[in-house]
């Protein structure tokens, strides 16, 4: 398999050294040269298969010739031997024919865990066979920090530093991130948004001089890694509601554009999904572009749902290569001109195709506490924001009652008690065991000025295991 860039002038790669490379040399984002696709026999003779099992059977396509079939398989029986549920991902019904896949039984009870617990052992695997070390930087609107921390805390040749906005993060999503101690683990608290934090990261892998000749490794869902994990839970879950016999549609919860990418590349790869609902809350560029084809910058709003407190959603970018026909120049002059203006329309046709599948919805922190209370009194489960969005664009979107419409469950309740509490809702879920002392423990985390040359010189002066690089 041989990855190519979304704005065609960096060098193919192999899977190794596009987990490794994150960002493509041209500043464009890998894909799949050629994207692998099954046939129904094949999906559906994937029935009833332990989660860890059917990963293998979608992702294998992806390492060939990187990673043997006996390391992928016991790295994915490792990943996703770690979460709470048997299933791992196990569906929750709401209604008649609508669903919560729950995505957040993992270590820090987020989605990201999925991409971030496997992405971790990829770069152990990958690094101590070439004896590289290399150092991690990452942005986060919540989730993913904690997520990368937690899949690659072990890892012997890594140095993380993850930046999250200053004070724009919940309470737990900040404290699953500074209470995990270890001299390769730095959290960064930037005196901005997240837009920052994500535009500093993208400077860095530009010009990587700061490093004095270490690799830099991105953990954001540019990194294919990441994509690659999230497709295998639509399967899971199209499966187990009749797939490939019958057509699933989902909502997404999302303000990055990459998890619900990973449903599009799902469909492209054969599994029958009739729609795909982008669910936001009101930094809405995505229902914007989805809804009347205009993706603009805007200001960026604090809300109840922070993991979505994003204005410019970096896998955007994928999309756009194959609407117009996976021509890189097309695609490259299209981002030299947003970067330049703040602005991004396509041609009508091209719009009209996203169309074809995609539908949209922008959800403010009122209706969002209206959603958690409705479900609530109706099924007695409980949402976190996220997820509420979700279920509230499934509801306000979905094309047929006849198809049945899974919301993602993008993280656990106890996550987010403001919404829950704003909801009316006072049976505040109870933190999992093997997070009751949270509050108790120790903290680390370094306040930054949000400034990439202080940002580059923190990272110069603390990696290698808290010695200079």
């Amino acid at each position: 398999m041989r990855y190519i860039s979304t704005r065609g002038q960096a060098p193919a790669l192999n899977f190794e050294d596009v987990l490794l490379a994150g960002l493509a040399s041209d500043g464009g984002l890998y894909v799949p040269e050629n994207l692998p696709r099954f046939t129904v026999e094949e999906i559906a003779s994937w029935a009833g298969l332990p989660y860890h099992e059917l990963a293998f059977r979608v992702m294998r396509p992806f390492v060939a010739g990187s990673i043997s079939d006996a390391d992928f398989k016991k790295i994915l029986e490792e990943t996703y031997g770690v979460f709470a549920h048997n299933a791992v991902a196990p569906l929750r019904q709401l209604n008649g024919n609508e669903w919560v896949l729950e995505l957040f039984h993992g270590p820090t009870l987020a989605f990201k865990d999925f991409a971030l617990q496997l992405l971790g052992r990829l770069l152990d695997h990958v690094l101590t066979k070439r004896g590289e070390r290399v150092v991690i930087m990452g942005a986060t609107s919540g989730d993913t920090g904690s997520a990368a921390i937690e899949g690659c805390k072990a890892c012997e040749n890594v140095d993380i530093f993850i930046m999250h906005p200053h004070n724009r993060v919940s309470e737990v999503q900040r404290r699953q991130m500074t209470t995990i101690l270890g001299e390769n683990i730095h959290n960064i608290a930037i005196e901005g948004n997240f837009d920052d934090c994500q535009e500093m990261v993208k400077a860095s892998f530009a010009d990587q001089g700061f490093l004095k000749g270490t690799r830099l490794v991105a953990v954001n869902s540019i990194n294919w890694a990441r994509i690659m994990a999230q497709i295998v839970y639509y399967f899971h879950a199209a499966l187990q509601l009749g797939a490939p016999a019958r057509s699933v549609a989902f909502s997404v919860p999302t303000g990055n554009f990459g998890d619900i990418f990973a449903g599009y590349l799902a469909r492209n790869m054969g599994l029958p999904i009739s729609q795909l609902i982008v669910a936001t809350n009101r930094n809405d560029i995505l229902h914007r572009f989805m809804s009347g084809n205009r993706y603009d910058k805007d200001t960026l709003h604090a809300s109840l749902s922070p993991s979505m407190d994003i204005m410019v959603s970096s896998n955007f970018e994928r999309l756009l290569f194959d609407l117009h026909g996976r021509n890189g120049k097309a695609v490259a002059e299209l981002m030299d001109n947003f970067k330049a203006t703040g602005k991004l329309a396509v041609e009508d046709d091209r719009w009209t195709e996203a169309r074809r599948l995609f539908d949209s919805l922008a959800v403010n922190d009122e209706e969002t506490c209206e959603t958690i209370a409705q479900v609530y009194a109706e099924s007695g489960e409980l949402l976190d924001p996220h997820t509420a969005i979700g279920v509230r664009a499934a509801r306000e979107c979905r094309r047929s009652l006849a198809v049945p419409m899974v919301t993602l469950g993008t993280a656990h309740p106890v996550k987010f008690p403001e919404a829950v509490e704003k909801a009316g809702i006072e049976a505040v879920p109870a933190l999992p065991a093997h997070l009751t002392d949270l509050f108790e423990r120790e903290e680390r985390c370094t306040v930054l000025a949000n400034e990439l040359a202080k940002v580059q010189a923190f990272v110069s002066a603390h990696g290698n295991r808290g010695k200079p690089l």
